[in-house]
């Protein structure tokens, strides 16, 4: 498909015109850059141990969080690639692990970004395979996405 053909059938897309599934899931993040809807881009980086928020309201105005993390501990990864959110738990309790996992935004299978006590381990990995993060910050995100969208937030995990 050409770049004219992908850019009308983003457009088309976007307006609630037919596209195919497969020109659907190329450009369903194209959706908020163009017509200024709100969206949350969190990216996670394992190497740096940060996540980086990328926000933009509704008026199209964009500002950027960045925050320490911990990432799986050795044997427990944290799975990479392009996630969008799957459900929400303001106070979960993983039975796994018997462990508080509040403000969590699950976004693979039992994996969440989420709150953690262990502050002092964020910036090192330590965690199970989820994403860890300081309380606050974490129930900023968790807000962010609840008020946004899951249909509107993107979850980048990369090495």
């Amino acid at each position: 498909m050409n770049t004219l053909t992908k850019f009308a059938a983003a457009v088309g897309l976007m307006f609630g015109l037919a596209a195919s599934p497969a020109d659907a899931a190329l450009f369903k993040n194209l959706r908020p850059l163009i017509t200024g809807a709100p969206s949350v881009t969190a990216t996670v980086s394992i190497s740096q141990q940060r996540m980086v928020l990328q926000v933009v309201d509704e008026n199209g105005a964009p500002r950027t969080f960045m925050w320490k993390v911990s990432t799986g501990k050795a044997g427990y990864d944290t799975p990479t690639g392009d996630y969008g959110p799957t459900w929400l738990s303001p106070s979960h309790w993983s039975k796994k692990y018997d462990a508080p996992m509040p403000h969590a935004v699950f976004y693979h299978g039992g994996y969440a970004i989420h709150a953690t006590n262990a502050v002092a381990r964020l910036g090192q990995p330590a965690s199970h395979g989820c994403v860890r993060l300081a309380k606050p910050n974490a129930a900023m995100f968790f807000d962010l996405v609840a008020e946004y969208g899951k249909q509107n937030t993107k979850i980048v995990i990369v090495d």
